[in-house]
């Protein structure tokens, strides 16, 4: 077990690869909160052609996040320990430290403004419906499907 708490076995169990970290970034603006979003420079593209082509179709959509460090992820994962939630459960909605695609630069969260984010409510907005049909010819999938073999919660 890793000082998280991370079982030995955690990416072979789930078959996940590790996710080396982005050697190039660059910025896509900022979260609601003032932090700087940075994607790998594709994805940078990618993201803006897709949030473009959605925006001429009526939809409105946001990232919330994009690349990750190893050193964010842990944080992240030890404010959840911190508040007495179980790794067990925490791994369930947030991949290991070195298993996240965020480390790519090449992963985004997105939602809708002035809705609630990262709910899986998402999946009731017109916005999920265009990216279910169009994300793919960006280069974007979703990640976590239902049922997905990442043993990880559904993330519309």
């Amino acid at each position: 077990m890793s000082t998280l708490g991370i079982p030995a076995e955690y990416a072979a169990t789930r078959g996940l690869a590790p996710q080396p970290e982005a050697a190039q970034l660059v910025s896509i603006g900022t979260t609601p909160d003032g932090r700087d979003i940075q994607l790998s420079p594709d994805a940078a593209k990618a993201w803006a052609r897709m949030r473009d082509a959605a925006s001429k179709s009526g939809i409105a959509i946001v990232v919330l996040s994009g690349f990750r460090s190893v050193v964010r992820q842990t944080a992240l994962i030890e404010a959840k320990l911190s508040t007495g939630q179980a790794i067990e459960e925490i791994l369930r909605t947030v991949a290991a430290p070195g298993y996240s695609e965020h480390h790519s630069g090449r992963a985004i969260d997105i939602a809708v403004p002035d809705q609630p984010t990262l709910t899986q409510a998402f999946a009731e907005t017109a916005a999920f419906k265009w990216l279910t049909l169009n994300a793919q010819a960006f280069g974007f999938r979703m990640s976590y499907p239902k049922e997905n073999p990442d043993g990880m919660t559904y993330e519309p």
